[in-house]
């Protein structure tokens, strides 16, 4: 907890003084948010305990949210999708816990000029305080204005620790592709003939997603072969290297029977073998610049035509 607290003094250090303080009475009251009432806030930062944005993923923590309190009961949280902000119940709990947007929040530090949130973990009925060791922070869009003059780029940017990180992934990932990682800027296809259509798939950003779809996780792709062999349809996993060479990894369906794996295996491994790596033209993913093995996903159909 320490390395956090030394990145939260940073953070709060950069101009900004912690005046109007708003005290919680642990867990003898409900929180309170009638100091901040109507004040707009702007998440600024995502990170975990160690001070870091990404994990060994490649997941990186970004800062999503805007939100203001317009009641003890009621938060308004601001949609991207739907470009406007739209009002949430919010339920209060003891030790600074509360809920909104469907998601269980407890607050850290929580003045006119910044907050600082730890993100719970939820399951069923049941909430962990003890916190899922991701915290949020934001800073008064006033502040952001004027103490700021509206500049975040310092603020959101990976740190350097990030960077030292993510090299040192990156290094195992291309020594090994089991140790692949996701990539920030995903792989990209693109096809050398007009008898191969390639069409990337999107989740679409909602509130059940907490707006952040993460497709960069594992890239997912239909693949349409006109006059092939034959009619088929695989979908399989591929390793992708720094080079853009193509590995194959495995299939993503249920089999039964081992015959059908193994059979399954052989024949999308070929379709691979000829059909992709002959014409496709493959973009190797990279993240803060830093290119790398990573893996995509690939529904492949065939159509012979006949």
């Amino acid at each position: 907890m320490a390395k956090l607290t030394c990145f939260v003094l940073a953070l709060l250090c950069m101009g900004c003084k912690q005046r109007n303080i708003v005290k919680h009475n642990g867990e003898k009251d409900l929180i309170s948010f009638k100091p901040v009432l109507g004040i707009n806030y702007t998440e600024i930062a995502r990170r975990s305990d160690n001070g870091l944005s990404f994990n060994n993923s490649g997941y990186q923590l970004e800062p999503q949210w805007k939100m203001q309190f317009v009641s003890d009961d009621s938060a308004s949280i601001y949609s991207p999708t739907k470009k406007q902000f739209i009002n949430f119940p919010l339920t209060r709990g003891y030790d600074s816990v509360f809920n909104t947007a469907r998601t269980w929040l407890k607050v850290k530090t929580m003045t006119k000029d910044s907050m600082i949130i730890e993100m719970l973990k939820a399951s069923g009925d049941s909430v962990d305080t003890r916190g899922a060791k991701v915290f949020m922070f934001f800073y008064a869009d006033n502040y952001i204005k004027n103490t700021l003059h509206g500049d975040l780029s310092k603020c959101k940017s990976p740190n350097r620790k990030d960077s030292i990180y993510i090299k040192r992934l990156a290094e195992a990932a291309n020594k090994n592709i089991e140790k692949a990682f996701a990539a920030r800027q995903p792989v990209e296809l693109s096809s050398s003939s007009n008898r191969i259509k390639i069409k990337k798939l999107h989740t679409e950003p909602t509130m059940l997603n907490n707006f952040n779809p993460s497709d960069y996780m594992r890239p997912e792709f239909d693949i349409t072969i006109d006059k092939a062999y034959a009619n088929f349809y695989y979908s399989f996993s591929i390793f992708v290297d720094p080079m853009g060479r193509m590995y194959y990894g495995k299939p993503l369906r249920v089999f039964f029977e081992e015959t059908q794996r193994v059979s399954n295996t052989r024949l999308s491994k070929a379709v691979m073998e000829t059909y992709l790596k002959f014409y496709l033209d493959v973009k190797p993913g990279s993240t803060l610049g830093i290119v790398h093995t990573s893996e995509i996903a690939v529904n492949v159909t065939g159509k012979s035509g006949l």
